[in-house]
């Protein structure tokens, strides 16, 4: 496993801290005791009202290789070049109303809360996971038959790590470069909206 922690400007928790999304992975199937723990740490996620509005449609290629192929097509070609080892797909799916049929207002939000868990217990079970928004989301809804109600909002590939040293040099070059984020005083204000003067 490549180990890459972010360089944080404060200790954060060494998981979070180490999580991130790589593109070299493993050609070497998981375990479905392993990807149904991954799903039970989303299960637990949080969400407003309790409503729970995630779904995911889940694609194992060692389980039912027809299926992950008919959803490994509906990615973005360019997704598709990386992801030539990826052992499982998760489409993250939100349903867009509420029990009273209405619409939920938070359900992206709820549903990245509990894409987010996944992610982070992936990364718990020594597996990378790569979350993709670069899907055909009409393609897949068609190819599913996907309720309306349900918005398609991204994909995440999820293998045992690789060797980046197998990605093409594009790929390697932004696989090796620095992890960066936006400065915490771009992103926190305290006690209320500053305008930029």
């Amino acid at each position: 496993m490549t180990h890459r922690p972010a360089t944080t400007d404060l200790d954060i928790h060494p998981l979070i801290a180490g999580r991130w999304s790589t593109r070299a992975y493993a050609d070497r199937p998981i375990d479905h005791a392993k990807v149904v723990n991954i799903l039970e740490a989303a299960r637990w996620a949080p969400s407003a009202f309790n409503a729970q509005p995630w779904r995911f449609v889940v694609f194992e290629k060692s389980g039912d290789a027809a299926a992950f192929a008919r959803a490994f097509g509906t990615l973005a070609p360019f997704n598709q070049g990386w992801n030539t080892n990826a052992q499982v797909l998760v489409a993250v799916l939100t349903d867009t109303l509420n029990a009273k049929g209405e619409p939920n207002a938070n359900a992206a939000h709820d549903a990245g809360a509990a894409a987010m868990a996944l992610l982070l217990q992936a990364h718990a079970e020594g597996l990378a996971a790569h979350t993709m928004s670069g899907i055909d989301a009409d393609a897949f809804r068609a190819e599913f038959a996907i309720p309306e109600r349900f918005k398609v909002l991204s994909v995440i590939s999820i293998a045992y790590h690789g060797d980046q040293q197998t990605l093409p040099a594009a790929l390697l070059e932004r696989e090796q470069g620095p992890r960066a984020r936006l400065p915490l005083e771009t992103i926190a204000q305290f006690g209320g909206w500053q305008t930029a003067g």
